[in-house]
Formats: structure tokens, C-alpha cells, sequence
């Protein structure tokens, strides 16, 4: 319990920690093409 198990990763970068710094564009996009698509249904529906 002791011995700590945790090795460095060597070059290796998390995919979370890549995609956050990219969250300011990805989130306003994402969500105006979910809008987009929601109003187009209702519009293509009535």
C-alpha cells in the first residue's frame, strides 16, 4: 500500500486534456447546429 504504482507517461497526453482548450469554439458550434437542426424539424413537422 505503500508503493506508489503511478508512472509518468512519456510523451503521452490525455485526450480529455487536448479537447479542453478547444471548448470555447466546440461547445457555441455544437449547440448551434443542435438548435439549427431542432428548429428545422419543428419547421419541417407543421
Amino acid at each position: 500500500m505503500s508503493h506508489d504504482n503511478h508512472t509518468p507517461h512519456n510523451g503521452e497526453q490525455d485526450v480529455v486534456e487536448s479537447i479542453v482548450p478547444l471548448m470555447p469554439i466546440v461547445l457555441p458550434v455544437a449547440g448551434a447546429i443542435l438548435i439549427f437542426l431542432l428548429a428545422f424539424i419543428a419547421v419541417f413537422m407543421s
